[in-house]
């Protein structure tokens, strides 16, 4: 029994292994096209929450200038390309979003209690998740530049 288990874990984390970053990068790269999209065609449910956050700026250009930055991450994530420059564009925004409850604490706590988040400040809080999945990505970044050049060098050699 224990060797029959042995043999579908190890099938079941391999397959983990070969499909799991691939799935998160691509999974990313969907939500942010996504949200993107909407900020882009003006049909967001945060513009205000993001007008609001940077009053300084006039929502009419960065909002969807937001919304097309997300894109261009979006897209980097799903089909892995300048995954440097596009984590280094994910890192900003994300980090940006947390400015919500820096300028707008009366929007994203109960009460300006910290530990009593309202749905802003849920929304906004989950990013650590996004931001967490976008770092596990970035840690294979250099990765698969050595296996390229270790292909690279392999193909070398054969020539």
């Amino acid at each position: 029994m224990n060797e029959r288990f042995d043999r579908i874990d190890r099938t079941i984390t391999s397959a983990l292994r070969r499909w799991s970053l691939p799935a998160l990068r691509v999974s990313l790269g969907i939500v942010f096209v996504w949200f993107g999209a909407l900020k882009v065609f003006g049909v967001t449910p945060v513009a205000d929450l993001v007008a609001d956050t940077v009053y300084w700026f006039d929502p009419d250009w960065v909002v969807p200038v937001l919304g097309w930055a997300e894109m261009v991450v979006g897209v980097g994530l799903i089909f892995g390309v300048w995954l440097r420059a596009v984590l280094a564009l994910f890192v900003a925004q994300m980090a940006g979003t947390f400015l919500v409850l820096v300028v707008q604490p009366d929007v994203a706590f109960t009460d300006g209690n910290p530990l009593l988040l309202t749905v802003e400040g849920e929304f906004v809080v989950k990013n650590l998740v996004l931001l967490s999945a976008g770092l596990v990505i970035g840690a294979t970044v250099r990765g698969r530049a050595e296996r390229r050049d270790d292909a690279a060098d392999v193909d070398l050699l054969t020539v």
